[in-house]
């Protein structure tokens, strides 16, 4: 958790993997916002630690061929608001997120105190698949 931002609010800082795709959307709304989950997309899954976003980012994200890169975004949400769900541990220790549904995204969106900021960026060189610095 972060210090308050008042007297009386917690916020907490949650870390979030996204391609160049929803780092458009996020950018159009002045770094406010998550966009809208796809129908395919049930569930929105922000996550506790930067270590495990990066890991997303590089891995998944930038190897993608229709992405080619990954972005970690790190933004504040009230904690009291998180109270409500519970931190999923989906592997190693590191491996902990919020599975928050596709319902609820609006009213987290509202939850978000600050802007969303991109605090690490991963791409693949296309020819040999290594990362590019």
């Amino acid at each position: 958790m972060t210090p308050p931002t008042s007297k009386t609010e917690v916020t907490s800082v949650l870390y979030r993997p996204v391609g160049p795709d929803e780092l458009k959307l996020i950018a159009e709304s002045r770094f406010r916002v998550f966009p809208p989950r796809l129908p395919e997309q049930p569930i929105f899954y922000p996550v506790l630690n930067e270590e495990y976003a990066a890991q997303i980012a590089r891995e998944w994200n930038a190897k993608d061929p229709k992405k080619k890169a990954g972005y970690v975004t790190r933004f504040r949400v009230r904690s009291a608001f998180l109270s409500r769900y519970e931190v999923r541990i989906v592997g190693g220790k590191i491996h902990q997120e919020y599975w928050i549904p596709a319902g609820d995204l609006e009213e987290f969106n509202k939850n978000i105190v600050g802007p969303i900021e991109v605090v690490a960026e991963f791409r693949m060189d296309e020819a040999t698949g290594q990362e590019l610095c």
